[in-house]
């Protein structure tokens, strides 16, 4: 074990980290004070799936390790076997080994995820906006747990080491590590035709993801079988292209410079030439993993960020009411508390809008009869709007709805009533609300002039109109320093499962509840995915620095000197993981483009913050393997 100690380092580092981190995170699933948490949007059930995810990303990252960790060790395992060592007696050996360093490393790891838990329920309270005190507990069940998972893993790494000594020969033991990978091949049209294929493919993949809500596929069918061509094409490309494009590419520079390279180019794009494409399925994973977690993760932060302007979209005052009853009972609460309040009364009548003039093909193509069915209000009813007799103004129409149902901002449109039309013009749209969403269902409110409003209340169509919510009522608190205390009555008068009151403050920290944790999980398993996956590639590098160790020598009895290695090092490293991070980001940027809608009102400070964070992260472990190499060019002479 001492004589091995640089190779075991490596194993060890990837134990301890991997049971650290299931640890702390299994422990916020027994944790007491997570019981608000686990109540919203079945947190519990989040939580365990979550946990069931990292056991696998976990698993395949310490499988990944040991396989490393084998090849390393395989001239070892040769030299015992031409000793007269059995395969079975060297197995042995190895298995007491890893049973002493593998539970060793695992009670440190354990060690340091109980020390670091607190930490981590401090972030998620924080991010959740629980009021609750973050304790450290050490949780038994947590513990079992976590040695049921890793046992698991110790019996299959277990596995693959007497699978890997079972079936190697003495001599492929002295060659295991110096099998080249693909370094010598003649450039053939194929890969030219892959390389373009993979680049055409990722485009069009990026192509319809742009169209994928802006009407050209109608129905969830439709729907569906689009998103699985952007999966199923981007993937391919992905592939294709580490195949194929980055070789093409890397050899037209080469090309360009007629042959003659500097050292630092040898160094780095002739390598990479060869080496990527023997990588392409593992650098296709990472990239395509990489890019599901910086979508997912832009997508549920866009959620938490978006949270208090969501709120102000669906509920347009401090408080509202769909029910005259629970308004007065809430009034009578303030009145008690000598809370002074604004009462807001809007009587929306609902009308049948052909929209011919002010909708595009693809919106009438999904119209029943070229209509929709709005909430009309006078404009005496919405303070700061004012229109002429002939026209009107939609307001409430954003977020999904201007993807979903695109409207030209002027043009003539008809008000279907029970004894006629009704010509109106619209003169604009506001993003503003002014009902709350179950109102409209989604469908933007038309605010017409008082004339037309009582013109359209005589023109009314029984059929269309929405008796559950006739009055809307909204309560705002012009002095801000009473508003927590108008929380608390709203709270004491208004039932929990109340489909009729609704407040804005509350409708808000439910959502950042309910999104902060999936946002907690989501950047929890993308930071163990993006930790893994710099391991697996720094561990990559680690082992091709010991395979080019002879060149190193050569060149520097030739007279390069170390700074002359190193920069050339340092751009192919900027290759190495430079490539699968921009490749990755450019994945999650067009997939989290085509839907962020849906999620929230903000777009661009939520996903540019989760990639710039994931691109420092990302960065260390290229820093890393640069760090290595100069530890290794230095001792190559």
């Amino acid at each position: 074990m001492k004589k091995n100690i640089q190779n075991y380092f490596l194993y060890v580092f990837a134990l301890i980290f991997s049971v650290a981190l299931y640890f702390s995170f299994v422990t916020l699933q027994y944790d007491p004070s997570m019981d608000e948490a686990k109540g919203s949007v079945k947190g519990a059930a989040a939580l365990g799936a979550a946990s069931v995810l990292l056991v696998a990303i976990v698993a395949v990252f310490l499988l990944y390790a040991n396989t490393i960790f084998i090849k390393r060790r395989s001239k070892e395992i040769g030299l015992f076997q031409l000793i007269g060592l059995t395969k079975e007696r060297i197995f042995r050996i190895m298995t007491a080994e890893n049973l002493i360093l593998y539970f060793g490393s695992m009670i440190v790891g354990i060690a340091a995820g109980f020390a670091v838990s607190r930490l981590i329920l401090m972030i998620l309270f924080r991010i959740i906006g629980v009021d609750e005190m973050a304790k450290l507990r050490f949780s038994s069940e947590a513990l079992v747990q976590t040695i049921i998972v890793f046992a698991a893993i110790y019996l299959l790494i277990m596995l693959m080491n007497y699978a890997f000594i079972r079936r190697q020969t003495i001599l492929s033991l002295f060659r295991a590590v110096s099998v080249a990978q693909q370094r010598t091949q003649k450039r053939s049209m194929l890969e030219f035709v892959f390389g373009l294929c993979g680049i055409v493919f990722i485009l069009v993949g990026y192509y319809v993801s742009a169209e994928l809500f802006k009407g050209r596929f109608m129905g969830m069918g439709e729907l569906m079988m689009a998103m699985i061509f952007i999966l199923a094409a981007v993937i391919i490309g992905t592939y294709l292209f580490y195949k194929g494009s980055v070789s093409v590419i890397f050899n037209a520079v080469r090309r360009s410079k007629q042959g003659y390279l500097s050292i630092g180019e040898v160094l780095s794009i002739s390598s990479i030439m060869f080496r990527m494409k023997s990588n392409a399925l593992l650098l296709t994973v990472i990239t395509t993993v990489s890019a599901l977690a910086i979508g997912l993760l832009s997508l549920s932060y866009i959620s938490y960020y978006s949270a208090e302007a969501q709120a102000q979209r669906d509920v347009p005052n401090d408080f509202a009411f769909a029910n005259a009853e629970a308004k007065d009972r809430f009034i009578a609460e303030l009145d008690a508390r000598k809370v002074a309040y604004d009462v807001i009364r809007r009587v929306p009548i609902y009308m049948e809008i052909d929209v011919t003039g002010i909708a595009s093909s693809n919106v009438l193509d999904s119209l029943e009869g070229n209509t929709f069915i709005s909430p009309v209000l006078s404009e005496a009813m919405v303070e700061g709007v004012e229109v002429e007799p002939n026209e009107a103004i939609f307001m409430g129409y954003s977020g999904a709805m201007q993807n979903f149902m695109s409207l030209k901002s002027t043009g003539d449109f008809q008000f279907m009533g029970l004894h006629g039309s009704l010509q109106q013009k619209l003169v604009g749209t506001k993003e503003q609300s002014v009902l709350i969403y179950r109102y409209g269902q989604g469908i933007p409110t038309t605010i017409v002039d008082d004339s037309v409003y009582e013109k359209l209340l005589q023109n009314l169509d029984p059929a269309v109109q929405n008796t559950r919510y006739a009055d809307y009522y909204g309560v705002d608190i012009p002095d801000s320093s009473r508003k927590e205390e108008a929380r608390q009555a709203y709270a004491d008068t208004q039932p929990s499962s109340s489909q009729e009151s609704f407040s804005q403050h509350e409708l808000m920290m439910n959502g950042r509840l309910n999104m902060g944790l999936i946002m907690f999980i989501v950047g929890f398993l993308g930071l163990a995915f993006l930790i893994t996956s710099g391991c697996i590639l720094y561990f990559k590098q680690m082992d091709e620095s010991e395979e080019e160790k002879p060149n190193y020598t050569i060149l520097r009895k030739l007279g390069f000197t170390q700074g002359d290695l190193l920069r050339g090092i340092a751009y192919k490293q900027l290759f190495n993981f430079g490539i699968p991070l921009i490749v990755g980001l450019s994945h999650g940027y067009f997939a989290v483009k085509s839907g962020w809608f849906l999620f929230g009102t903000e777009l661009t400070a939520p996903m540019l913050i989760v990639m710039v964070l994931y691109t420092a992260l990302y960065s260390v472990f290229g820093i890393l393997s640069v760090l290595y190499y100069k530890r290794v060019i230095k001792e190559s002479l």
